[in-house]
Parts: structure tokens; sequence; C-alpha cells
């Protein structure tokens, strides 16, 4: 096991270093091993917290390190660090992306595709289990990849619609990897598995909890270029999805429901707000770009990051640019400066050079998005 890994580890299960500190810490010191080997000064200067500029300095405890990568070896799975070039480009572009993401499954495949999150109420209706099932089932069967988090009602028909019409889907868990929730999805998470992925950012042995479902959600949300509400009710979990999406800049829409039930009143009120009116899967892909939109109505392959035929001659720099653009959700020049931590001037020479060669595109209010190839 490498020592990069393993100081990810030791970074990562520091008390009081979650997303927002990790990021920040790999921010500025480049490197887990550099957050680690900082004096407690830099790290107060950096903004850390008292207690746990104090518990990075002490350090994880090696042990709980080690129960980590024993578990993560007996499972099967991967981790995926921040720095990692296969971690998926627009969940490390939200403010607090994880600083890793275990996978069990084919995640580079699933993300390779247009990713739709499909959520919803728990405890849906007949309606809204149709509903899911046929929008799932119709993106799915397009190229569009279905995220959503396992649990049971919406999330369960959608990611179910999506294997059964041969597509991908993505259950984002608010467990350890070793652990499924709810216990009778354990077998749907295997079929997700084979083609899909289980992804979470929770260590091995972390059981359900309530705390723990905010978190799930914004990865939801961060994993796709939209989320997609079903049916909700008025306090319904899936409106947080709705609601980090935004902040991330992402795109809304919502099913209408029966005004005379309590399970639609919160997906009635995301369309009020100004969530998109969803009654088929032409309405969710309306909102993707123009070549994207047509690849999928005329069941072309989605071209992808990862199957665009770059040059060989990319220098680190544009290299490091490229995988934080993606092809659907523009990217503004002060964030690709923040994120790739190359400074303006060698951001914007990246930006310069990869415009001229035609693997990105400009748009107005200084953002910009990939360009298609072939």
């Amino acid at each position: 096991m490498a020592d990069d890994l393993r100081d990810w580890f030791r970074l990562w299960l520091t008390p009081g270093v979650g997303p927002v500190v990790g990021g920040k810490l790999i921010h500025h010191f480049g490197t887990p091993a550099a957050a680690l080997a900082a004096p407690y000064s830099e790290l107060r200067a950096v903004g850390v917290p008292e207690e746990t500029a104090r518990a990075i300095v002490g350090q994880a405890s090696e042990a709980a390190v080690e129960r980590q990568l024993a578990a993560l070896e007996r499972s099967g799975g991967c981790v995926l660090t921040l720095a990692d070039t296969a971690y998926p480009a627009l969940l490390r572009a939200i403010p607090d992306p994880p600083l890793l993401l275990f996978v069990r499954g084919n995640l580079a495949d699933a993300v390779a595709q247009p990713c739709l999150a499909i959520v919803g109420s728990r405890s849906c209706s007949t309606y809204g289990r149709n509903a899911a099932n046929r929008l799932a089932r119709d993106l799915a069967s397009r190229g569009v990849t279905i995220v959503s988090g396992l649990a049971r009602g919406i999330d369960t028909a959608a990611h179910e619609a999506a294997l059964d019409a041969g597509g991908r889907t993505i259950a984002v868990l608010g467990t350890g990897l070793d652990d499924t929730y709810p216990r009778e999805n354990a077998k749907l998470a295997d079929r997700i598995a084979e083609t899909g992925a289980l992804v979470t950012e929770f260590p091995f042995e972390k059981p359900p909890a309530p705390q723990n479902f905010p978190y799930r959600n914004r990865v939801i949300a961060g994993l796709c270029l939209g989320v997609l509400v079903v049916e909700a009710a008025e306090q319904s979990g899936s409106l947080i999805t709705a609601r980090l999406a935004l902040e991330q800049g992402r795109e809304v829409f919502a099913v209408p429901g029966n005004i005379t039930s309590g399970k639609s009143i919160g997906t009635n009120r995301l369309i009020q707000d100004g969530a998109k009116l969803v009654m088929d899967w032409q309405d969710v892909v309306a909102e993707f770009s123009y070549d994207l939109r047509q690849r999928l109505r005329t069941g072309q392959p989605a071209a992808t990051p990862q199957e665009s035929h770059l040059p060989f001659d990319l220098g680190e720099d544009e290299q490091c640019i490229l995988a934080l653009v993606g092809f659907d959700q523009p990217v503004y020049v002060d964030g690709l400066i923040v994120q790739s931590g190359l400074g303006q001037p060698r951001t914007m020479a990246a930006l310069l050079n990869l415009t001229l060669r035609g693997l990105l595109r400009e748009l107005p209010g200084k953002c910009y998005v990939r360009a298609w190839n072939g």
C-alpha cells in the first residue's frame, strides 16, 4: 500500500477534518503528507480550528488506518482520493467534495455517461413509483446513468428500472461500503455493482444514521448534471437534494403530482419555485447541451471525457484543467484557478491552448465547457 494513500487515510480519519477543512488543507499544502507535517501555527494561520489543528499535529491512530485499509481489501472495492484522475469531475467541482470516495463496481463507465439523479419519497404512491419507473427506464435506455440513494420507494424504483432497461445506475450510500441500508436492497446493490457502482464517503463499519443522509445527498447531486424529484412531501429529504443541486449550480426537475395528496406538496412547490416541470424523458434532455440532446435523441453513444481522443502532447497544466471541465456544466475561470492550484497566469495560458485546440469552448461570462470530439 503506497504511503501516499496511507497519508490520505491519516488526514481523513483525523477528528475535525471533514470535506471543507480537508479541501482547504489540500488546496493550501498540496498533499496530505505536507498537511500532516505542518506545524500547529501554520495550520491555524490557514484557518483550521484549534482542536482540529491539535488533532492533525497528533495524527490519527495508526490502528484506525490499518482497520480501514484491511476492510477496504476485504470489500473487493477501491478508493479514489480527491487527487485521482478517475475521481468524478462533476463531484470534484462542488464546494465540499469528499476527500475519499469508496467504490464497488465500475464507476468510471457509469460517470462516462451523462448522470441524472432521480430521488423522492420512501413511502411513495403507486403514481410516484410508476413515474420513477418510466422516467428512469426511458432515460437509462438512451444512455443516461441514473443516480439515487438505494432507499425504499422512489430510489429503489429508479435503480431497478435503469437496470431492467439495460442501463447503468449509481447508488450513493449513507453507510460504509460494507453495509447495505435498507437490508432488503442487498440483492439490488449487488445488481447495481455489476454494471454501475456503489459509492460512499463514509468509513467502513459506519451504520446508517439521520445525520449521514444530507452528506450522501450532496454527493448524489454532485455526481449529476441535474436532480429530478419525482414525489416528495413537504418535509421530504429529497428536497434537501434539490436545494443542494441548486447550490452546486445543477438543474432541478420535478414531476407534478396530485394537489390533494400530501405526498406531492414538495414537488409541486418546487415547480412553483421554478423547477423544470417533467412529464417525460424529453423534458429532462431539453435542458442538456445541444450536442448531448442530439446524441440521446438519436440513440448515439454519449461522447465522454474518457472516450475523447485527446492529443498525447498536452502539457501537465492543460491535462489538469481539462480534467476539471465537463461537457454540460460550465466552469468559471475563478473556480478553475482555485481548483487547479495553478494560479491565474498558468490557468489562463492552459485555457487558451485548450480552446485553440478545440478541446474547450468559451461561453459568455468567462466560463468554459468541454467541446465534443467526433
